[in-house]
């Protein structure tokens, strides 16, 4: 299978770089396939399940949140604001994180305050969904 270079970025860290047979991104047009020879694009990247696949090796998959993606030039650039591998979540963190939003939600607050609750609501079902889905621990 052709392959294209990956460049996977969070915010304080490298999560991935070098050849990727396969990248899935959640958008916010959706769920956006990328393989060798995809057409240049950028597109907004939201709290979602990132799935990739690396040279002989099965799919792979880790939560991301709110970023970007460029493919340019047989490249792929992700810059996400964090990244995380199933095992690499804490799934009791991940609901206390989800609570403390819920119950943000219910607070009489500003429109953003309320925006950045829902956001971080999203984060925190998508870290569960994740973990949950890979039977990690």
């Amino acid at each position: 299978m052709k392959t294209f270079w990956a460049k996977i970025l969070e915010a304080d860290d490298t999560f991935y770089e070098g050849p990727c047979e396969m990248l899935i991104i959640p958008s916010s047009d959706g769920l956006i396939g990328v393989m060798a020879g995809h057409a240049n694009m950028i597109t907004a990247l939201v709290p979602g399940e990132m799935t990739y696949r690396l040279p002989g090796e099965e799919n792979k998959t880790a939560a991301v949140a709110g970023g970007m993606v460029k493919v340019e030039a047989g490249e792929v650039l992700v810059l996400a604001s964090s990244i995380e591998r199933p095992e690499e979540i804490d799934a009791n963190r991940a609901r206390r994180s989800a609570d403390a939003a819920r119950e943000a939600l219910l607070q009489k607050r500003s429109i953003r305050e309320y925006r950045l609750a829902q956001l971080d609501l999203a984060r925190a079902a998508n870290r569960i969904r994740v973990k949950k889905k890979s039977r990690i621990g």
